[in-house]
């Protein structure tokens, strides 16, 4: 991670100077967030924009170190500076430059939340793109295995999605009767918890 030093902030001066000359247009905004740099990027040429970050010699980002979804809702500033609900944070690492980027993409907000993959770009997106899919419904056109991994396959909705129910839709069980493991209706009860106090005699007398 880079330092709040002054090569640090020079380092970083350099990079958005370079980053605002060569994505000129296709820059949304621009921060620098705990010693990091970030920028939001245009959904329209993003592959183009991700292509450029790793091919041009100046920025190098060779290494797509993690890939997440966001859910922005109940975010008023940011939901209406964007015109978006959801967001995909791309980090980016060059091991030549030995310099970060955090990368944000708001995705179309009519309908499915959906941007384009950059497996073709940094192979090491498959699952990261599974992930973001399974967590919170974005869709990423290209990806040619586009599943569900961390839910299992009849798993109604996208858990990570501000709106999904605490309790969730379905629950398994065992079924005596087909023998065997069976979806079902949540069967989680409503109830109010009454708080109990429960103290050792001499409790806070020193004895």
């Amino acid at each position: 991670m880079l330092g709040e030093g002054k090569g640090s902030s020079e380092k970083i001066g350099l990079l958005r100077d370079n980053l605002e000359n060569k994505l000129s247009g296709r820059i949304l905004d621009v921060a620098t967030n705990f010693g990091e740099l970030s920028i939001t990027i245009s959904d329209k040429g993003a592959t183009e924009s991700f292509l450029l970050l790793r091919d041009q010699k100046e920025f190098s980002f060779d290494t797509l170190i993690d890939l997440c979804g966001v859910d922005c809702s109940g975010l008023k500033e940011i939901s209406e500076k964007f015109e978006a609900r959801f967001c995909v944070v791309y980090h980016l690492l060059s091991t030549t430059n030995n310099h970060r980027l955090r990368v944000k993409l708001f995705c179309a907000s009519s309908g499915t939340p959906k941007t384009t993959s950059v497996i073709d770009v940094w192979p090491s997106a498959q699952w990261f793109e599974r992930e973001a899919f399974d967590l919170f419904g974005i869709q990423f056109s290209g990806n040619p295995d586009l599943r569900r991994i961390l839910t299992d396959y009849g798993f109604v909705g996208h858990p990570f999605r501000k709106d999904f129910p605490i309790s969730g839709h379905s629950e398994v069980a065992y079924d005596p009767q087909e023998k065997r493991v069976v979806y079902q209706p949540v069967t989680i009860e409503s109830r109010e918890v009454v708080p109990r106090v429960v103290r050792e005699e001499g409790y806070g007398t020193g004895e």
